[in-house]
């Protein structure tokens, strides 16, 4: 069974949901996997592109479909007309959802990294994709050492105010309260990280 509705408003009329003569069942047994969204959440800083990226790499060398969605790319073109309001934010999370559930509905594995700062905006994605292929994966990094790294000066930009609304210093990142997996990059490697998520892949079948 393919997405239906995101239960976003839709503001378009006279339009009808048209379903297609292929299942996501049978893209699945195509690809010898079952589509999903490993969602990675946390801080600026707390390497989820780097984690993201190994990820992809992990997957695609081990012969599984993997497809990565990083903050800043899509901000070049999909994205590109929003900013860092709360509001073009949400929308920003919003729209990326949307894209990471077709890919999974398409049998893909999405990867996405973004700080995703509001809970009910990754519920939402959740209740999109569903639990079972929803992995909330919770970088939890402190907020000193993401300061640390701070690899593109943004906390410094933060702190000196030539940024506004950045998350962990002037706006809020609300914490996963359950998620499937919770790593910490100051503590454990990329390799470990990496190694991870693909044994939680495994285990929950959705990847042999």
């Amino acid at each position: 069974m393919g997405i239906k509705d995101s239960g976003s408003e839709c503001r378009a009329t006279d339009i009808t949901w048209h379903a297609t003569g292929v299942s996501r069942e049978e893209r699945e047994r195509l690809l010898s996997q079952k589509g999903c969204v490993i969602w990675l959440t946390g801080l600026s800083g707390s390497g989820k592109s780097t984690v993201a990226n190994s990820l992809t790499k992990a997957l695609i060398n081990s012969g599984h479909l993997a497809y990565q969605l990083d903050g800043d790319n899509v901000r070049h073109g999909l994205n590109s007309d929003l900013a860092f309001t709360p509001e073009d934010r949400a929308e920003n999370i919003r729209r990326v959802g949307e894209v990471a559930a077709l890919f999974a509905d398409a049998g893909v594995i999405a990867i996405t990294s973004f700080i995703s700062p509001y809970r009910s905006d990754r519920d939402r994605i959740r209740s999109l994709v569903s639990s079972e292929r929803f992995i909330e994966t919770f970088l939890n990094v402190p907020l000193e050492v993401c300061e640390q790294r701070d690899p593109k000066n943004l906390y410094k930009k933060a702190r000196a105010g030539e940024i506004t609304d950045f998350t962990g210093i002037q706006a809020p990142y609300e914490a996963p309260h359950d998620p499937e997996i919770e790593l910490d990059t100051s503590q454990e490697d990329v390799e470990a990280c990496t190694k991870a998520i693909v044994n939680y892949l495994t285990s929950n079948e959705l990847i042999h």
